[in-house]
C-alpha cells in the first residue's frame, strides 16, 4: 500500500494525453475516469455523462483510433495515449461530414445521445467496413436514444458514407 492510500488520502497521477490535437498534462486523482477529466480538466462539455455505467454510450471519444466508453476507463489509463471528441471531429471550423448529416436528417431531438452515436458512427466509417444497415446498427449497438427512434440516425449516416466516399473519389 502507498503512503498516501495508508493515511487515507487521495493518491494522484500525472496525466498527458494528446485530446483534439492538443498535448494536455494534469496532475489528477487516480481515481478520474477519462470522461471527468474531458469535461472537468478540459472543458470539452460534448462528451456527455449518461448512465455512470457504459450502457447508453453518450460518452463515447475515440482513444488511440477506437470508439471508447470514456466512463469506463481512468484517466490515467489513458495517458499517452490520443484522444478525439465530438468537438474535434469538426476540422478547421467545417463540420465533419457525420455532423453535417446530423443536422440535415434530423437524426436527433434532444440532443444528448448525439455526440456518442456520432463518435461510434465515425467509428464505423473509420474502419474498411462495408456501410449497411447491418454494420450501422452493429456500430450504435451501445449507444441509446430515447427520442428520435434511430431512423434517422441510420439514414445520417449512410448520407454521411456517401459523402465521404464522394470526397475521397475526387483525389
Amino acid at each position: 500500500m502507498g503512503t498516501n492510500e495508508a493515511k487515507g488520502k487521495d493518491s494522484f497521477f500525472d496525466v498527458s494525453l494528446t485530446v483534439n490535437g492538443k498535448t494536455v498534462q494534469r496532475c489528477v486523482d487516480s481515481r478520474m475516469l477519462l470522461v471527468e477529466f474531458l469535461r472537468q480538466e478540459l472543458r470539452l462539455t460534448g462528451t456527455h455523462v449518461g448512465c455512470d455505467t457504459s450502457q447508453c454510450g453518450a460518452c463515447t471519444v475515440r482513444l488511440d483510433g477506437l470508439a471508447v466508453k470514456s466512463c469506463s476507463i481512468l484517466a490515467a489509463q489513458a495517458s499517452g495515449g490520443e484522444v478525439v471528441t465530438i468537438e474535434g471531429l469538426a476540422q478547421a471550423g467545417s463540420l465533419h461530414p457525420l455532423q453535417k448529416a446530423f443536422n440535415r436528417c434530423h437524426a436527433l431531438q434532444c440532443g444528448f445521445c448525439t455526440p456518442g452515436m456520432i463518435m461510434a458512427a465515425d467509428d464505423l466509417l473509420r474502419s474498411n467496413r462495408q456501410v449497411t444497415d447491418e454494420s450501422i446498427h452493429q456500430a450504435i449497438e451501445g449507444n441509446l436514444c430515447r427520442c428520435t427512434g434511430y431512423v434517422n440516425i441510420i439514414e445520417a449516416v449512410h448520407q454521411a458514407a456517401r459523402e465521404m466516399d464522394k470526397s475521397e473519389a475526387k483525389f
